[in-house]
């Protein structure tokens, strides 16, 4: 390897790994934030906040990865020309061309990581998220409740309970609120347990109490005093946005269904996408000597933003069946791909030959 393309490759890199270093502490702690405050509502068991937190952050690598090269790809290089470096060495007679080489030497093992990671990583974790939100929100285990606190689920079902055993599942002093297509039920016992024995299925037994019936928009109200009563508990709702990114690269490959399609192109995209978007910031990095290199942050937000919602555009339009899926989500990288050639061509003064 050549000396200027090592040195060009060590000044990003170190700005990589403390952009990503950062980028996944904060997202690291705003997990952890959102999911603590779940397990002290008593909605999600408390071993699996980190379990999930750590998925969570395996899946934020796919963005941030990408976003952290092409930030320090522009802020390294941006210095370098601040600095007059790359103005030296482009005076001693070295092409420009081996700027894009050293960046490439970077990009290419960035780029193999989240395509990797978008393709298999990503729907692992999300498949593993998924397992533990169904076994720790939709199964109403007594060991998730909290007492005296209103323990609400993803469904709207709230359990309020004075004491819970949760070495044999009993409540006392419980109030339960349901509500579903209009119409509103709340229970009260003075005894009562629950049944987990079928995840899918909970049923409260209450004993010794109350129950409340409420429809919406008529005057069909009813009360009811009972000894014993079973109700059944309705489970959190499947995430279907969940289950469609845990599906495998297979099981995509294999479904003809146009949401299944922009999902395999999505993910099929990111890594050749994150090198495209890196080597773009190449040009875009160019400053004035001692004009700072923070300069051109602007305008690479504004292709970073155009870039990111025209990926999101093309996937919507291919699901809904408003763009072919030869075209589809491959759009945006031919654009880039074109966007570089244009640059390439221009540094290696091709353009100038052809118009003399």
């Amino acid at each position: 390897m050549y000396l200027f393309e090592r040195y060009v490759m060590r000044e990003t890199r170190n700005v990589v790994l403390m952009i990503v270093g950062f980028l996944i502490f904060i997202f690291t702690i705003y997990s952890a934030q959102r999911y603590l405050t779940d397990a002290a509502n008593g909605t999600l068991a408390l071993k699996a906040v980190f379990v999930i937190v750590f998925y969570k952050a395996l899946i934020a690598l796919e963005m941030l990865l990408p976003i952290g090269l092409y930030v320090a790809t522009a802020i390294s290089l941006g210095q370098l020309y601040s600095d007059s470096e790359i103005t030296a060495a482009l005076a001693a007679g070295i092409s420009p061309l081996r700027l894009y080489r050293g960046i490439l030497l970077l990009a290419i093992p960035v780029g193999i990581a989240c395509a990797l990671l978008s393709m298999y990583g990503r729907p692992w974790a999300y498949a593993h998220i998924d397992q533990l939100m169904q076994a720790s929100q939709s199964s109403f285990d007594v060991s998730h409740l909290q007492a005296n606190k209103f323990n609400i689920e993803d469904d709207g079902t709230m359990v309020h309970a004075q004491t819970i055993t949760p070495s044999d599942n009993h409540i006392q002093n419980t109030f339960i609120y349901t509500s579903d297509k209009g119409v509103t039920k709340v229970f009260r016992s003075q005894l009562g347990s629950i049944d987990n024995s079928r995840p899918q299925m909970p049923i409260a037994h209450l004993q010794s109490g109350s129950a409340y019936t409420f429809e919406h928009g008529s005057t069909n109200d009813s009360q009811q005093t009972y000894r014993n009563l079973a109700i059944n508990l309705k489970p959190a709702a499947d995430d279907e946005e969940v289950r469609s990114k845990a599906k495998s690269m297979k099981t995509l490959d294999d479904s003809h269904d146009l949401s299944d399609i922009a999902e395999r192109q999505w993910r099929q995209t990111r890594g050749l996408n994150a090198v495209l978007m890196t080597l773009l910031a190449i040009p875009l990095s160019r400053v004035r000597p001692r004009q700072g290199r923070f300069s051109v942050l602007l305008p690479l937000a504004l292709v970073f933003i155009v870039i990111f919602f025209a990926g999101n555009i093309c996937r919507t339009l291919v699901s809904n069946g408003m763009l072919p899926p030869v075209i589809g989500v491959w759009l945006v990288s031919w654009v880039m791909l074109l966007g570089n050639l244009y640059f390439w061509v221009r540094d290696s003064s091709l353009l100038k030959k052809w118009f003399k």
